[in-house]
């Protein structure tokens, strides 16, 4: 896989580089609520402008579909991403057509521009061939070379990230090397104990990584919507509380295996209930009570791991040699149910191992909470495609990138 280095080295000045990013923040109608994304890519677009390169960057945001949709423009991404390169963003209304043609013509060298969202066109995320090959053969006519940096989509087989590599010459952006060499050290070169934290809404997104981290793990701790399922699987009322009943046989196995393989696998001992999911709008107090984990009454959900939980949890994080987290512990958006997750962010603070905290919701709730992200290892922008790599799965945005 050549590094952006090595094209650098090459020479990139005049030329258009296309660089597939991961733009996707969330949003509150306009406003940008997480740029820890935007923030990522920053090394990668700076080198590449500084080198005098005429710098494209193209990402998807959200799930529209197939169309152009207001609710899901790019423009807020450009903007922000012009404010933290301390220069102008120039910014193209469509993907491959009039507006991205003469935007991407107008560009000097050392300048960037934003084309709008990849996913406007249908083309990107095509499980047809011809017709993703044919979008990003548009794609192609807009560059001169390559760079993969969107971590977060490497696991799509879309035209930008899988189809494109394919027409231009390519390289990694200095954030997919970062992420790779990370991940290596999950799965090739760990220091143990290895422990693992997943929580996260549904246990069946989770399936394919509690398979494979059977076999490296030494302790798997369990909090998040999905662990009702494994408390159900063990013969417990779970209440009105999220269930998949249909994943209880898998969990079922899972605990088995883990128990002949000696990894710990650790559940709550208390959770915090309530009747009704909390008001999100305006964060009204939720008064939750506390109840064993083996005694959640019928009518109540329970919406986030208990004090003891806290404890327990922190204590199994204290001598770890390297911890990966993906998944908060309960509805950490609300601060009746934040504490869960702000405690297992915590234990990762204190812990000397190598703390990776996974993408997705994780890195949103550390940021939202308040934590300082330098005192974690590292903190991943891609969730899914961060547990698709430790399932043993090949990424195709990753294979595209080797030569």
């Amino acid at each position: 896989m050549k590094t952006i280095d090595e094209l650098l080295a090459e020479g990139v000045s005049g030329k258009r580089v296309f660089v597939r990013a991961d733009l996707n923040v969330p949003l509150d109608g306009t406003t940008i609520t997480d740029d820890g994304r935007i923030r990522a890519v920053i090394p990668t677009v700076k080198a590449l402008a500084d080198a005098g390169a005429r710098v494209v960057v193209a990402s998807h945001l959200g799930r529209p579909k197939g169309a152009p949709d207001p609710a899901f423009s790019l423009a807020p991404a450009a903007a922000r991403l012009g404010e933290l390169l301390g220069a102008e963003v120039a910014f193209a209304t469509d993907t491959v057509g009039e507006s991205a043609t003469a935007t991407v013509a107008g560009l000097a060298d050392g300048r960037v521009a934003v084309i709008e969202n990849l996913r406007f066109n249908a083309g990107e995320t095509s499980k047809d061939d011809a017709e993703r090959g044919a979008f990003a053969d548009r794609l192609a006519a807009l560059a001169d070379v390559y760079v993969g940096d969107g971590f977060g989509a490497v696991h799509r087989k879309h035209a930008s990230v899988y189809d494109l590599p394919a027409r231009l010459p390519h390289a990694a952006g200095y954030l997919i090397a970062t992420e790779v060499g990370v991940l290596r050290k999950l799965t090739d070169d760990v220091q143990r104990p290895y422990v693992v934290v997943l929580g996260g809404s549904k246990v069946s997104d989770k399936l394919g990584v509690i398979d494979h981290l059977l076999e490296k793990a030494d302790r798997i701790l369990v909090g998040g919507g999905m662990v009702f399922t494994f408390l159900k699987a063990q013969g417990h009322e779970v209440g009105t509380s999220l269930l998949q009943e249909d994943q209880i046989p898998v969990v079922q196995e899972y605990l088995a295996r883990a128990k002949e393989r000696g990894v710990e696998f650790v559940l709550p001992v208390d959770v915090l209930v309530s009747s009704e999911f909390p008001d999100m709008k305006t964060k009204a107090p939720a008064h939750p009570d506390t109840v064993s984990a083996d005694a959640i009454p019928a009518g109540r959900m329970g919406l986030d791991i208990g004090p003891e939980t806290r404890k327990i949890y922190a204590s199994k994080l204290a001598d770890a040699g390297t911890v990966f987290w993906n998944g908060p512990m309960g509805v950490f958006e609300h601060p009746d149910y934040a504490e869960g997750t702000k405690a297992v962010a915590q234990a990762l603070v204190d812990s000397p191992a190598f703390t990776v905290v996974g993408g997705g919701d994780s890195a949103a709730a550390v940021r939202i909470l308040g934590f300082d992200e330098k005192a974690f290892g590292h903190i991943s922008t891609g969730g899914g495609a961060s547990l698709e790599y430790l399932e043993g799965k090949t990424l195709p945005g990753l294979a595209a990138l080797e030569d």
